[in-house]
């Protein structure tokens, strides 16, 4: 495997009762890339992302991150080795300030699970830290809001602050822009664009918009096969993909 691969999956297969929603899948994300999977409705996007975030488990097929085999790793082991699915493990309380919610996911990222009965002096050791990651995502007005209170774009913000919080090498982005008005989106995107500094991103996206602004690569699935791959400019112009999308439509 090149050394700038850090995921890969190579015939990656899910059959259900017959039906193979992801068949044959292999592909490879590139370290500091941001690398989207897109498709038609029914093209495999959603069971491949969850196939390679071990959300599910494969009938067949090899996942590789960092070289090592991750085939039959958990959510959790995988998420201690830096890759960590965003929106799905985000520990994000409604009733918790910004600040408290970032400030959990820093206790579960040490291991102290018993943090929620130490002293106030003891958890406010976090705060700078939590502070920091506000920043990061534009919330630092918004610490002290209840994380219900926020906008749906700014809780979408929090969640990738407590993602950040648990410092992984590569985040997995399912529908990050799902259910957004515009300036929230383009909100978020600036975001992606800010974290994949030092960062690698796959992501499943229905906007193509977000997509051709920020992939470098796109792996276009349809019928759960690779239908095709490379940069936006490629893929768009591809009489393949023009044609699943005119025929399948996609939301």
């Amino acid at each position: 495997m090149s050394d700038d691969v850090i995921l890969a999956a190579d015939d990656l297969t899910k059959e259900f009762k017959g039906f193979f929603a992801v068949e044959g899948v292999s592909l490879r994300v590139r370290r500091g890339h941001i690398h989207a999977l897109i498709g038609p409705n029914g093209a495999g996007k959603t069971t491949c992302f969850n196939l390679l975030t071990k959300f599910l488990a494969p009938t067949r097929g090899k996942i590789t991150y960092k070289e090592e085999d991750i085939t039959a790793m958990s959510p959790a082991d995988i998420a201690r080795l830096g890759l960590v699915r965003s929106f799905q493990i985000s520990a994000v309380f409604p009733h918790l300030t910004s600040l408290e919610n970032v400030r959990i996911a820093l206790q579960r990222r040490r291991g102290d699970s018993f943090d929620f009965w130490r002293s106030q002096k003891v958890l406010a050791n976090l705060d700078d830290e939590a502070r920091a990651l506000l920043a990061d995502v534009g919330l630092s007005a918004f610490e002290s809001t209840n994380a219900g209170d926020l906008s749906y774009g700014r809780k979408r913000a929090l969640e990738i602050a407590t993602t950040l919080a648990l410092d992984p090498e590569m985040l997995l982005l399912d529908e990050p822009m799902a259910g957004m008005a515009q300036e929230d989106v383009e909100r978020i995107s600036q975001l992606i664009r800010k974290i994949s500094a030092n960062r690698t991103i796959l992501m499943v996206e229905h906007n193509l918009s977000v997509v051709a602004s920020l992939s470098d690569t796109i792996t276009v699935l349809a019928r759960g096969k690779v239908l095709a791959e490379g940069d936006y400019a490629t893929v768009s112009k591809d009489d393949r993909v023009i044609e699943a999308y005119i025929g399948a439509g996609h939301g």
